[in-house]
This record gives C-alpha cells, sequence and structure tokens, in this order.
C-alpha cells in the first residue's frame, strides 16, 4: 500500500505527516533511544530485512494481484509496537527517498496506513491470541485486520483529498476483499519469519536485551541475499492498491493536479539513485538476475541497516575514540 503522491491533495499529505510525526515522537519518547541503544543493531538488520523482502511481490492465486511483506506486524512481534513504528518509518523513508517507491507527499500516510495499525492495533490483538490458540492463528487474523484497517485508511484519504476517480463505495469494493486474500498470505509469511527467528533466538518472545550477534548476522545475510539475489524473481503483477485503483478509475496512474505535486515529483526523481529500483541507463539482466533489482536490494539493505544504527555506532565510535 505505498501510496503515490497523484492519491492525496496537499491538505491531507501534510495533515498525515503530521499525525505520522506525532506518532514517531510519542514512539522515540517510549522507547528512549539512549536507554535502549542495545536494541538499535537488532533494529537495523530486520528493517534491512523488511526492506529486501517488501522487494519481492508474490502473486495471489487468482485475483491477478500481487502482494509484498509489510512487516508492521512482524517487526512489532520482536521489536515491540514503539521501535516497529520507528523502523518501518525509516524503510518507508528510504524507499521513498532513494527508490522513488512511495510519494514524498504521502509519506505520512503511508506510514501511518503500514505502521500504526500493525504495531498499535493489529499487534496487541495478535498478543492477546497467540495466549488462547498459536502463531499461525495469531499472525493471520492480527495481519487480517491489520491490512483492512490499512486499505480502508487509503480509500477514506483518496476520497478526503478529492479524487472523483476513486469513488469510495466502488473503491472500497475493490480494496477490502483484495486486501483480506493479501492479509491472508502476509500472516502466513509473517508467522514464518517469527517462528524462525524464535527458534533461533527464543529469548526475543520476552523482549529481552539478550545477546543477539548471531540472529543479527543470520537476518543480515538473509537480507543480502533477499534483496540481491531473489528480489529479481518478484512477480509483475500489480499489487493490491495498484489493482484496486486499475479496477475502479480504469487506469493505475492518475494525474497529479497542483504546484506542490509536481514540485516533490521533481525532487523525489532527482534524488532517486535508483528509481522503482532499477538502473536509470535501464535494465541489465545476468540471466534471470536483474542488475539494477540486484544493486538496488543491496544498496537499499545497507542504507536502512546503517541509518537505523547511526545512533548506536556514533556512540560506540566516541567511546572508543
Amino acid at each position: 500500500m505505498h501510496m503515490a503522491d497523484a492519491l492525496i491533495s496537499p491538505a491531507v499529505g501534510i495533515a498525515m505527516w503530521g499525525v505520522t510525526a506525532g506518532v514517531a515522537s510519542y514512539s522515540l519518547k517510549k522507547l528512549n533511544i539512549e536507554a535502549d541503544e542495545k536494541k538499535l543493531p537488532l533494529m537495523g538488520v530486520l528493517g534491512a530485512f523488511v526492506f529486501a523482502a517488501q522487494m519481492i511481490n508474490f502473486a495471489i492465486p487468482g485475483t491477478g494481484s500481487s502482494e509484498h511483506l509489510g512487516g508492521g506486524l512482524l517487526l512489532a512481534a520482536l521489536l515491540g509496537p514503539y521501535a516497529a513504528f520507528l523502523t518501518l518509518a525509516v524503510v518507508l523513508f528510504i524507499q521513498a527517498l532513494f527508490f522513488a517507491d512511495g510519494g514524498l507527499l504521502a509519506f505520512g500516510c503511508n506510514v501511518f496506513n503500514l505502521g500504526f495499525y500493525t504495531c498499535f492495533i493489529a499487534y496487541p490483538l495478535y498478543k492477546r491470541l497467540i495466549r488462547r490458540t498459536n502463531i499461525w492463528f495469531a499472525s493471520i487474523i492480527a495481519a487480517v485486520v491489520g491490512l483492512q484497517l490499512g486499505a480502508f485508511s487509503v480509500v477514506v484519504q483518496t476520497v478526503l483529498s478529492g479524487k472523483v476517480e476513486l469513488p469510495f463505495t466502488t473503491f472500497t469494493l475493490f480494496m477490502q476483499p483484495i486486501h483480506l486474500a493479501i492479509g491472508i498470505v502476509e500472516g502466513i509469511a509473517t508467522a514464518t519469519v517469527i517462528s524462525f527467528v524464535m527458534k533461533t533466538k527464543p529469548e526475543l518472545a520476552q523482549q529481552t536485551d539478550a545477546p543477539m550477534n548471531r540472529l543479527i548476522g543470520i537476518l543480515g545475510v538473509l537480507a543480502l541475499m533477499i534483496g540481491g539475489i531473489f528480489s529479481s524473481v518478484a512477480s509483475s503483477k500489480p499489487d493490491g492498491l495498484e489493482w484496486s485503483i486499475f479496477h475502479t478509475a480504469g487506469t493505475d496512474e492518475l494525474r497529479v493536479t497542483t504546484t506542490l505535486h509536481t514540485m516533490l515529483e521533481r525532487l523525489q526523481q532527482s534524488l532517486a539513485l535508483l528509481p522503482d529500483y532499477n538502473l536509470k541507463s535501464g535494465n541489465v539482466s545476468i540471466g534471470w538476475i536483474d542488475i539494477g533489482t540486484s544493486i538496488s536490494g543491496i544498496i537499499g539493505t545497507f542504507i536502512v541497516a546503517i541509518a537505523i544504527m547511526a545512533p548506536y555506532i556514533i556512540r560506540k565510535w566516541r567511546k572508543e575514540a
């Protein structure tokens, strides 16, 4: 659900930037980075893993759509809701800034839709369900709830933005069912990763500060492999949002309408190192591996990890200096 700027008005975009900044500020206060700086390496490698995983779209059978791991619920289950929200916000910011994935004006909407509902609504539900059922049922139900709320939020934001091409009822009837199917797949993928991590480091279930070097190393290697190699086999089918827009408006691209839209679009194009995870000079392939996508996955993985771990790295460097 990476919204493009063309889907929202400046008023909605700016308002959602404010809301998201408020949630991020609250999360920073609750997390207390100085006290919890030992958690930053795990946040960094999990953020890198989610970045890489989001590059792999896999087809949803019988829908003509595809899906990638959102990651909000996964991050919350392993890091807690506050660290998870901040980690996902960094991932989405780097995607928008360096890879033109999701609009700059729409950044607040994207963080809120993908992060707030999964971290602060779906995750508490997951915690309650896992005490009574199992990780698979809890993950699927929580993922479905998080994605349904996020999908409906997208509809509300486009309606408030006055996008007449996306009427409320019709857009909702496409968005909610497709994201129900996507939510089930998201839940299965989330449970699979959580199960693997818990077997490797079971103390993460209590979100303790136990040493995580081995787990960090494993997740780092997996992130590089996914982003650098397996991202090239991603499905080319439209994701749930693109699919819903096309079936509602008859096109997957809406026109930008204001000077601010145009200005931000040009800024994003100038900043993007690898727009849409491809080389600016065009696609180059070696066998089944797309070089631009592979480079994007590797660079993005490192940028996300370093951006999140920067306070930890700086503090450690100062102590040793």
